[in-house]
């Protein structure tokens, strides 16, 4: 009996543990019911901050890009430098090569000549820049303000002008804007003008330092030719002697005469020594006779210095004196060809590569404004500011997390 009320005790304690259980599985299933969401304070301040960092300045962008910016127009201008590449004569004859060369390229010089100060003031002063750029009052974002000095007119020129150029083909493409069509083609004329007579001074340059060095040369040899020829002329004056080789020639042919006769003389004085008396008088004459062309071979040969007798001046001096003249003359007559020849070539080589610019695009007439691009500027605005926002607000709630 005691064991089956033990039992039942146990049947029944069973019985109440899965109430128990299922008792506590209910409690714990139900939750707290959460509280309403509602705007926080900082929630207002994101919002508020959005509206003044982003919003608000990309309104007052559009409404000033589409209510005041002046329209743009555009004028484009292509060109590049061309070299003369055409042979000289001078090179089928001697195989000549390159006198110089360029240290640097044309087309970078004029890309840096474009952004220059020189330039600028250059078309300032013929189409008046101050008066083009400050057109529009009501613009000044856009447009130059009066009285502008020249740095920052300069810095505007560089806004204004958009360049392009591509160093392997050499190619220059110039962007010139404005509040006016013509104003725009003018100013991109203007630049290829004075361009096209930098190019040209530069080339100038170059001619002149090629033919520079070999113009003084040809003008040394001039001066040394005309001096050997004036020697030569002066020793003709002084000696009544045009060739001294040819009065040589006179002189052997006289001296050679004159040896001729003396020797009849002797043979007819031989002659007469056997067939005439002692006092014939043709003994005597003949006698005399040859003295007088012993006297005269004698005086023959001392002019052209055989003997050595004598002080005056022979023929051999003269003859040394005009071979030295002559070999001067001759000389200088060759520095002065060559001289000349090198000059000649130089003329032609600077010739040869002479520069001028060349236009692939003449300056264009829009007809339609591209600039200012106020889709693109108010979206990049946009942008900007929306990412400068977010940056903020990013590092200001990192910083209260730190907290």
């Amino acid at each position: 009996m005691a064991a089956e009320g033990q039992a039942d005790a146990n049947m029944s304690t069973l019985r109440k543990q899965p109430q128990a259980a299922s008792a506590v599985a209910s409690v714990v299933e139900v939750a707290p019911a959460a509280r309403p969401a509602s705007m926080q304070a900082r929630h207002w301040l994101m919002l508020f901050s959005f509206i003044f960092a982003v919003i608000l300045p990309t309104a007052i962008s559009g409404y000033y890009l589409y209510g005041y910016a002046n329209d743009q127009y555009a004028s484009k201008v292509g060109f590049t430098v061309r070299k003369e590449e055409t042979g000289s004569g001078f090179e089928m004859l001697g195989g000549l090569t390159n006198i110089s060369g360029a240290s640097s390229s044309d087309t970078d010089i004029l890309y840096h000549f474009i952004q220059s100060q020189e330039l600028v003031q250059a078309v300032d002063t013929e189409l008046d820049l101050q008066k083009l750029y400050t057109k529009p009052e009501n613009d000044p974002i856009f447009s130059l303000k009066p009285d502008a000095t020249i740095e920052e007119l300069v810095d505007y020129w560089l806004r204004m002008v958009r360049i392009v150029y591509d160093p392997g083909t050499g190619l220059i493409e110039v962007e010139t804007r404005s509040f006016s069509a013509q104003d725009s083609q003018n100013i991109a004329a203007a630049i290829f003008r004075r361009s096209s007579a930098m190019i040209n001074e530069l080339s100038a340059i170059a001619r002149a330092d090629l033919t520079r060095y070999a113009k003084e040369e040809l003008d040394q040899a001039v001066v040394r030719l005309k001096e050997a020829r004036q020697a030569m002329t002066l020793f003709r004056n002084e000696t009544q002697i045009v060739d001294p080789g040819a009065d040589i020639q006179g002189q052997m042919g006289l001296l050679n005469s004159l040896q001729a006769q003396m020797a009849e003389t002797l043979i007819e004085q031989d002659l007469l020594r056997e067939t005439a008396r002692t006092n014939d008088p043709r003994l005597e004459q003949a006698r005399l006779k040859v003295e007088v062309i012993r006297k005269r071979i004698s005086e023959e040969r001392r002019k052209l210095g055989v003997s050595g007798e004598g002080d005056t001046r022979v023929f051999a001096d003269l003859v040394g004196e005009y071979e030295s003249l002559l070999v001067d003359r001759e000389f200088a007559e060759k520095t002065y060809l060559s001289a000349l020849l090198a000059y000649d070539t130089a003329v032609a080589e600077a010739r040869r590569q002479s520069r001028y610019l060349a236009a692939y695009v003449r300056p264009t007439l829009a007809e339609t404004p591209l600039y200012p691009q106020r889709e693109i500027l108010l979206a990049l605005t946009l942008i900007i500011l929306f990412g400068i926002w977010s940056i903020v607000t990013l590092v200001y709630y990192s910083l209260k997390d730190r907290r």
